[in-house]
């Protein structure tokens, strides 16, 4: 007799979240950028006799591992360096604070860096790295009593980033040194993306359709940031560079037209995706691209495709293009995001989880509680990863880094007590730097590594070990995040979910209004309509992406945190669904300059279904006007 089957147990959404952990191979040439560079830069200062310095530079070091994602060299620059240039100045600003100010005045300063840097957060993810540095070098300069002046230790700071930085510039990346040593990042990015207009090609009709329409999306919005990194001139100053950015435009058409064949919702023939493919091995092999099959011309998307392929094989033989169709945000723009609903809510619960745990730091340090242990950073310090949204659900922050730094610091105290010191822990040092990139997988394994490396970082600075200390101050960290975290805030809560949704909603109409033949203000200055159509259908793409991810990491909060952001899932899947409909309507127009009833209908419909998700989630979203 066979046994019943046992039900599925299904775990909380902030449980789950805290469980899971991203998947992939092993980032070899990160590993080795992460071995040479906190460690050997604490060996050099031991050796010199200027322990404390090497001290801060490990740290710089480590933190720009954390932010040492995969990508292109020119992505890094501006991922690691700018981030590291507002630590240096956190670190000068809690340097010469806490020599100067008392308890009261620093606790208030703080604070207000805090809410500043809260509110910078929100304009993007670079920005929100910079937030982190900011406020954590704020802490260390406050609290960790070093003999070294602040500027001292800023440069310090700087030369520990900088030198990682260097190294992922100058180290060569596994499979990036075909055609030029410069584009390694830039060039598999802009391979993928033809490899996923072809996935998403195979899957038109299909029920996979629409991840892979996500898939293209995420390639795309990756293309154009490796592209669009700082550079010494404005435009491409190199044939191969230029070569590489008329392949990235070229995948644009190809994109469109994939995505009106996948809207249709009817199956192609697998000769429509050979195409694609062909061309992202020659983007991989730096190669011409052949012949190229051509689609059957038996309706508007396949024309189009068909179109797009010829254009491509000719701007990869011909080699020419700079533009890589954005706009760069304006000073209006940035302001908002950082002051609006989003910015002022997210920086409002910073500046307060950061005062109340420097607050409570400081207290704790001047009534001895820290025994011989000078050091109160690590209480504020914890409280800013903990608050950072960007790093996952407040539940799950909260589980991760307790668990991560109880088991780090056991770990260190079993290595500290078997390793010599101080080799044995600048050892202990490097080998940490190098698991630092595959920790960051997952939010508990990363503090556990951090943890090991900071603690052996404060031993070998002179201080006894603290391990018990910071299991102490990681939950009081832990406790005062989860209760500032749901308090009552003033004005409408999900502000950072809202403000996503704003923001997708804007782009959606700006790009529906140019296909209908509206006028944009901002596509004003180009000559090529289908180029400002491209560049408006990218923005709302990307808004979309970014606001699905601000909502299903709101999803994922507890409870009582959860249900101000429910509804707007709906909503973002009704924007898709209309960009998507206006691409379909876009490659129609072209091709038959007029829609047929059945698009129109159907935006009709779909403008509908926003205008009530509005009413019933209480949303205040611009209005998206059908003028046909």
């Amino acid at each position: 007799m066979s046994r019943p089957a046992l039900p599925a147990v299904s775990l909380p959404p902030w449980l789950a979240h805290a469980l899971r952990a991203q998947r992939g191979p092993v980032p070899w040439n990160a590993v080795v950028r992460g071995a040479l560079s906190a460690g050997p830069l604490l060996l050099v200062a031991v050796l010199l006799d200027r322990t404390s310095l090497g001290v801060v530079a490990a740290i710089a070091a480590m933190l720009a591992g954390i932010n040492d994602r995969p990508g292109s060299r020119r992505m890094s620059v501006k991922r690691l360096g700018v981030p590291a240039l507002a630590g240096a100045v956190g670190m000068v600003v809690g340097t010469y604070a806490g020599d100067q100010v008392g308890a009261v005045p620093l606790t208030v300063l703080l604070t207000l860096v805090g809410l500043v840097a809260g509110s910078i957060s929100a304009i993007g993810p670079v920005a929100s790295g910079c937030s982190t540095q900011l406020l954590v070098a704020s802490a260390i300069g406050a609290g960790m009593p070093l003999p070294d002046a602040g500027w001292q230790r800023a440069l310090a700071f700087l030369v520990g980033a900088g030198w990682l930085l260097a190294l992922r510039l100058a180290l060569p990346t596994p499979g990036g040194t075909v055609g030029d040593f410069r584009f390694d990042g830039e060039r598999d990015a802009v391979a993928a993306v033809y490899d996923a207009v072809a996935a998403l090609l195979d899957a038109a009709g299909t029920q996979d359709a629409t991840s892979r329409r996500v898939a293209l999306t995420a390639a795309l919005d990756h293309a154009q940031d490796a592209l669009a990194g700082p550079r010494l001139r404005r435009y491409a100053s190199s044939a191969a560079e230029r070569r590489l950015h008329a392949q990235y435009a070229a995948a644009l058409p190809l994109a469109e037209a994939a995505t009106a064949l996948a809207w249709a919702e009817e199956a192609v023939s697998g000769r429509a995706s050979e195409g694609p493919r062909r061309l992202a091995a020659a983007v991989r092999e730096n190669t011409h691209t052949g012949p190229l099959p051509a689609p059957v011309r038996s309706a508007p998307a396949l024309r189009a495709l068909d179109d797009a392929l010829l254009h491509a094989a000719e701007a990869f033989d011909r080699g020419r293009g700079s533009d890589l169709h954005t706009r760069p945000r304006t000073a209006k723009g940035l302001f908002r995001s950082a002051f609006g609903t989003g910015g002022r809510e997210y920086g409002l619960r910073v500046a307060l989880c950061f005062g109340a745990s420097a607050a409570v730091a400081q207290a704790l340090h001047h009534s001895h509680w820290y025994g011989q242990h000078e050091h109160w950073y690590w209480l504020p310090a914890t409280a800013v990863f903990l608050v950072k949204p960007d790093l996952g659900p407040l539940a799950s922050r909260v589980l991760c880094r307790a668990a991560g730094t109880v088991l780090g610091a056991l770990a260190f105290a079993g290595f500290a007590f078997v390793l010599p010191h101080p080799e044995g822990l600048i050892a202990l040092v490097a080998v940490s730097g190098a698991l630092i990139p595959v920790a960051t997988r997952h939010f508990a394994a990363q503090t556990a590594v951090v943890t090991v490396l900071v603690l052996a970082l404060v031993m070998v600075g002179g201080e006894p070990m603290a391990s018990w200390s910071r299991i102490g101050e990681t939950l009081l960290a832990c406790a005062i995040v989860l209760i500032v975290g749901h308090l009552p805030m003033p004005g409408q809560r999900g502000g950072g979910v809202r403000a996503r949704l704003a923001a997708a909603s804007a782009a959606a109409q700006a790009y529906l209004a140019h296909v209908l033949h509206e006028t944009d203000p901002g596509a004003a200055t180009h000559d090529d309509p289908r180029a400002v159509r491209w560049t408006l259908r990218r923005e709302a793409y990307r808004a979309l992406a970014e606001a699905r991810t601000a909502i299903a990491l709101a999803a994922a909060e507890l409870p009582a945190l959860a249900r101000h952001s429910e509804g707007a899932d709906e909503i973002v899947a009704v924007l898709e669904r209309l960009v998507d409909t206006t691409t379909a309507c876009a490659v129609h127009l072209d091709d038959a300059g007029r829609l047929t009833p059945g698009h129109t209908e159907r935006l009709t419909e779909l403008l509908g279904e926003l205008a009530e998700g509005r009413e019933r989630v209480g949303l205040r979203l611009p209005e998206l006007p059908l003028a046909v």
